[in-house]
């Protein structure tokens, strides 16, 4: 299930001292927006955050917090947000441009970016350094443009995420170093477990929870569930296991994955009843096969969308990049290019996640 490979051609509530620091920042947001550069990463070099105008999603809800079963913002209401996930960073950097995110934040009207750092793959395994500056440049991006960044460790093979637990340690204590004093992050700790019991996934979310508190207590960390994030579905579970042994932390949120035109009814109602019993955020989903190939099933995914709308639940969609396959939302080689905006450079795909953001 959502397995997703090296392309075949490789791409040509804030307390404190700390909550005093991010209400500052929001404050700052009446002088405009710094832009991100997207200049070749260097180890260390990643620009400093930057503050949102006020019109935008970050600088309107602030400090994120878990409230019951909701995500919510600074004043305590529900809030759900809505955006796309990059591809793989090691693969289609190419893709996360000043322009392209010009676009998801202002075209698109995206309130979030997923910044996927694979640890396999080529990718953050071969240089923790590089790819962590890589990760940060994104956020910070993300950040200049008003839109929340969800910090994705994109552990797939294998699906074990206590076999890159000490890399996963390194990576979260770098990146919650860097964030926080920023009310504009979320830390997806894991973001497919497989071939692993829910035991096992829960004693890894409770070694890296810390990791992330030490430097950074406010922001809401998201837990990835048994078989590949479906709360246990695609190996012959449910949420029954979350929800009678839940990770001991707080301010958490569990994730689901779903694509739409493989995982029917039963994931359908797993997502409705866990969503009763737990806070959830999608942080993945396609309207195409669960590879994210073949042919989109539009009518399953807006029943999908109505149900996580009725609940508040958010979510990011897979992906924002120009990979050959249909659920990639740019046409192929327009990451080459300079056109971000609007429907013409999208796949099918593209012009209907991006119509339902606007909405």
């Amino acid at each position: 299930m959502h397995q997703r490979t090296t392309p075949p051609t490789a791409p040509t509530v804030a307390t404190g001292r700390r909550g005093m620091a991010r209400k500052a920042l929001l404050a700052a947001s009446a002088l405009g927006v710094v832009t991100a550069l997207m200049a070749p990463v260097r180890a260390g070099a990643a620009p400093a955050p930057a503050a949102p105008t006020a019109a935008t999603p970050l600088a309107a809800n602030g400090q994120l917090s878990v409230c019951g079963r909701q995500l919510c913002n600074a004043s305590g209401q529900a809030v759900a947000l809505n955006g796309m996930s990059t591809h793989g960073t090691q693969w289609y950097a190419q893709c996360v441009t000043d322009g392209s995110l010009d676009a998801l934040a202002q075209d698109w009207r995206s309130d979030v970016l997923r910044v996927s750092t694979y640890v396999q793959e080529g990718g953050y395994e071969t240089d923790p350094a590089g790819f962590t500056a890589r990760a940060q440049k994104f956020v910070d991006a993300a950040h200049a443009r008003g839109m929340y960044a969800v910090i994705d460790w994109h552990m797939l093979t294998p699906g074990d995420p206590n076999a890159n637990l000490d890399r996963a340690k390194t990576f979260f204590t770098a990146m919650a170093k860097k964030y926080r004093n920023h009310p504009g992050v979320l830390y997806e700790i894991a973001n497919e477990p497989s071939g692993v019991s829910w035991s096992a996934i829960k004693s890894y979310a409770e070694q890296i929870i810390p990791v992330i508190r030490a430097q950074d207590p406010d922001a809401v960390v998201l837990v990835g569930t048994r078989a590949w994030s479906s709360f246990g579905v695609s190996e012959g579970s449910n949420e029954s296991e979350v929800v009678n042994n839940p990770v001991n932390a707080s301010n958490i949120m569990y994730t689901f994955h779903f694509y739409a035109a493989s995982h029917r009814e039963e994931y359908l109602n797993t997502l409705d009843r866990a969503s009763d019993r737990l806070p959830v955020f999608v942080t993945e989903f396609g309207t195409q096969n669960y590879a994210g190939e073949g042919a989109n099933d539009f009518t399953m995914s807006q029943r999908y969308l109505d149900l996580m709308k009725r609940k508040k639940i958010s979510w990011t969609n897979w992906n924002y990049s120009d990979d050959h396959r249909s659920g990639a939302v740019f046409k192929t080689g327009t990451c080459n290019g300079s056109n971000w905006t609007g429907t013409g450079v999208l796949k099918e795909a593209g012009v209907w996640i991006r119509d339902r953001i606007r909405q």
